[in-house]
């Protein structure tokens, strides 16, 4: 492990030793990191295997739900009280209760959960700056907590802040497709903890968001001076996202990729595409990756859309087993209101599928030309775009697998990898 002071070593000397001994210790921390809901646990998963190709040992430190890992990457657990597994009362009092040698942690998280909050944040950064009181790391890299505890521990170790993207986007689209003012409260109650990313944002000495994109909304929402953020976009795995060339398309079938309930990912939008579509093509069918929410907005509209025929769920899939939903379908589609950096759009295009998707955000930073981009909230544009690909499929075919050199060329985890090492070196010798 390579300890530096700048009050004992020079630049020259620091450079020399660096040439010597390249292998650092990493760790990486993530408030919570499930595997298959969401990217987090795809980026961890991802970035540590990458940097651990490179030489450096690297650990996680992460909240539940957990990542899944390369075998030789350490996870350390940092649990908490995990009520977010659960939104029954009494469960979640039972977890409260039995949680022996309770710290104030426990029980803010318990009283904010309590009354609406989300206050998992906050707490895995205090605990963190426990943690690492007594673990020696030559720099930490954590993902998009934006906590207190990161700010304290900024003071004592070189730190890389990842924001994929400012959490107040999520916050606006919550807000304007919440009806009624209980609603509008309750997500007020959720979204408390940007009052502590706001404060805690511009003080941070290194960010890296995935997108331009990103960089200029964390620029406007966080306040955050430009110098201090690099940008460095996220991998895609294309040996694991690639065509299948031994599986036919199943003839109307679309893919998509959406959380249960998310205004922000604008499933809506594609439902009713599909609405209109289903006249003339009664055997269309749209497989969502994701998990619905058991009597939730999505599953009413599906209902009123009269779509159950028309839509299937499959969750909880590996990368292999995505790779192979999209070799059965014809199109992808990303109807997105907004993305950080969506690995829908990478993994589609990696898989060499037509791609449909909303022109917002960072989108069309990952699919340059090589996708059909629409306006969002728009399901007649969605519509009009899959009438266009199933009329000329060997066209967007052809577009698809440039799609996927494209991918391959400017996505990938190695030539990524190396991108985060040349910042890691860079914080160090600031810190």
């Amino acid at each position: 492990m390579v300890r530096i002071k700048n009050t004992q070593i020079g630049l020259r000397q620091y450079n020399s030793i660096f040439k010597l001994n390249q292998k650092l210790n990493i760790a990486i921390s993530s408030y919570r990191s499930a595997p298959f809901g969401g990217g987090q646990g795809i980026f961890i998963y991802e970035l540590s295997k990458a940097l651990q190709s490179l030489g450096h040992n690297v650990d996680i430190i992460s909240g539940p739900p957990y990542p899944n890992l390369e075998s030789k990457i350490n996870l350390i657990r940092s649990p908490g009280l995990n009520l977010f597994s659960t939104f029954v009362f009494k469960e979640r009092l039972a977890i409260f209760f039995n949680k022996k040698n309770k710290s104030l942690d426990d029980w803010y998280e318990f009283i904010s959960a309590l009354f609406g909050g989300f206050p998992e944040i906050k707490t895995f950064g205090n605990r963190l700056n426990q943690l690492l009181q007594n673990l020696p790391y030559d720099i930490l890299i954590d993902n998009q907590s934006l906590s207190f505890g990161v700010l304290q521990l900024q003071k004592k170790i070189p730190i890389i802040e990842i924001v994929h993207h400012p959490i107040t986007k999520d916050y606006e689209y919550d807000i304007q497709f919440s009806k009624g003012i209980i609603q509008k409260i309750s997500k007020w109650r959720w979204f408390s903890f940007l009052k502590m990313q706001k404060k805690v944002a511009p003080l941070l000495k290194v960010i890296s968001t995935p997108s331009t994109n990103s960089k200029n909304d964390i620029v406007k929402d966080f306040n955050v001076s430009k110098k201090k953020i690099a940008v460095i976009p996220n991998g895609i795995d294309h040996i694991k996202f690639s065509p299948k060339k031994d599986i036919n398309r199943n003839p109307g079938q679309l893919i998509t990729t959406a959380s249960a309930d998310v205004p922000q990912k604008g499933l809506d939008f594609t439902l009713k595409a599909i609405y209109l579509l289903k006249k003339d093509f009664p055997k269309i069918r749209l497989i969502i990756i994701g998990a619905p929410r058991s009597g939730g907005h999505t599953e009413r509209l599906i209902q009123k859309l009269n779509l159950e025929a028309n839509i299937v769920y499959k969750t909880n899939l590996t990368k292999e087993e995505i790779a192979i939903e999209y070799a059965y379908s014809n199109i992808a589609i990303v109807s997105s209101l907004y993305e950080g950096f969506g690995f829908p759009v990478g993994e589609a295009m990696a898989c060499s599928i037509p791609l449909i998707a909303t022109n917002v955000a960072s989108i069309p930073e990952i699919t340059s030309n090589f996708a059909e981009l629409i306006p969002q909230k728009d399901p007649k544009s969605i519509e009009q775009a899959i009438r266009k690909i199933f009329l000329n499929p060997s066209k967007y075919q052809i577009r698809a697998d440039a799609g996927r050199m494209h991918i391959i060329e400017n996505f990938d985890w190695q030539k990524i990898a190396k991108q985060y090492e040349s910042l890691i070196y860079q914080t160090i010798e600031k810190f």
